[in-house]
């Protein structure tokens, strides 16, 4: 079974998810839960992708369905700090450019 982990933490005016592992359908309820309770405290959410090594389709669902719940409450959600097969990923479905972090935020994050 792939393991994957979400965990938070705080920062002022943002919330960091932090994922790492494999994220699949057995991730996606998880990854969902954790980004919209993140959007719950903060306007900003960046989701660090640097230890993900795999996101699928679910993984996808769980983003898209963060991005829309932010944009309904004028929030944001932004994915750092992705590489190899996950920002392949990203790139593919367009998801790097429509939560691709400003500039001056990416070096925070």
């Amino acid at each position: 079974m792939a393991t994957f982990e979400a965990r938070t933490s705080a920062e002022p005016g943002r919330i960091i998810v932090t994922l790492a592992g494999e994220c699949d359908l057995s991730a996606r309820e998880h990854l969902t839960a954790v980004l919209l309770d993140a959007l719950t405290r903060a306007n900003a959410v960046f989701v660090d992708a640097a230890a993900l090594t795999f996101l699928d389709s679910s993984g996808v669902h769980s983003l898209i369905t963060a991005h829309h719940a932010a944009k309904n409450q004028g929030a944001r959600v932004y994915v750092v700090n992705a590489t190899g097969p996950v920002a392949a990923v990203l790139e593919l479905t367009g998801l790097d450019t429509l939560l691709r972090a400003p500039t001056e935020e990416r070096r925070h994050a």
